[in-house]
């Protein structure tokens, strides 16, 4: 396992290995979910590069990014046994050098869920991971459904500027209690971890009515929020029901529906999803 901290290391380690590329982008703090990917990168690729890099163009002011987990020796711990090839874990003057001024933006897709709640996040992504398939040059690239709307901004992306990289979803990783794994689950209280699987019932909520017929966005929406209020240590951002590829908030659902919600507890933000 090879780790690069600058363009030229990377692309000097992969002139060295021809072959077909996957990349799973990373901001570390590696979990369950992160490793599902690697793993299915490692399976479908000749070589699979990890990058480790905490953004600071997706963050808003305040405190967030400072104290988002560095932890790069135990990722690279938790990689060794699916045999990943390359790290690339880049300073922020190696990926934002002085004088920097081009930056990404997709449009409308960008707008609602958490770039309503999030100005700014979306372009700071979209710049990333491009530069990061400019550097790489992966043939295909490696991300979680959690992320549901970045999933759907990167997808956008692609399409649009005709980027040479297939996009491979990977399915959410899940506690036994159903909360979604994250890296900013580390922040929560005892009191706040037992109570954020909140999230996955009121998804689940809103699935069974979905699957017994329910096919009114307005209607599932409602089941949604009644089940969150039932925690008192839940404070509800969103909750969404809306058209998987536009992001649009759907009344009839005709073509399936990506349920979705954003809650604090406390000072900590969950996001999580269901794609019917």
């Amino acid at each position: 396992m090879f780790l690069a901290k600058r363009i030229s290391d990377l692309r000097a380690f992969q002139k060295q290995h021809p072959g077909t590329w996957g990349l799973v982008p990373t901001m570390g703090a590696l979990h369950e979910g992160h490793l599902s990917l690697v793993k299915r990168a490692r399976d479908e690729n000749n070589f699979v590069a990890v990058s480790v890099y905490v953004n600071p163009t997706q963050f808003a002011g305040g405190g967030d990014f400072d104290k988002y987990p560095r932890t790069l020796e135990r990722d690279m711990d938790l990689m060794k046994p699916f045999q990943v090839d390359l790290v690339f874990a880049p300073s922020n003057e190696e990926m934002y050098p002085p004088n920097f001024q081009t930056y990404v933006t997709v449009e409308e897709i960008t707008k609602p869920l958490e770039g309503a709640m999030r100005p700014g996040h979306f372009r700071g992504v979209a710049t990333i991971v491009t530069k990061l398939f400019n550097i790489v040059q992966p043939d295909r690239a490696y991300f979680g459904q959690k992320d549901a709307q970045q999933v759907a901004v990167i997808q956008q992306m692609v399409r649009d500027l005709n980027l040479p990289v297939e996009i491979v979803v990977g399915e959410t990783m899940r506690e036994a209690d159903g909360l979604a794994m994250s890296s900013r689950n580390v922040y929560l209280s005892a009191e706040d971890r037992n109570a954020a699987p909140i999230l996955y019932r009121a998804l689940c909520a809103a699935r069974d009515a979905y699957l017994r017929g329910e096919r009114d966005g307005a209607s599932l929406r409602p089941v949604m929020r009644e089940v969150l209020e039932q925690e008192p240590r839940a404070n509800v951002e969103y909750v969404s029901a809306a058209d998987p590829l536009t992001l649009q908030e759907l009344d009839e659902i005709k073509n399936g529906v990506l349920l979705s919600m954003a809650v604090r507890f406390g000072t900590t933000r969950l996001i999580d999803n269901l794609l019917l």
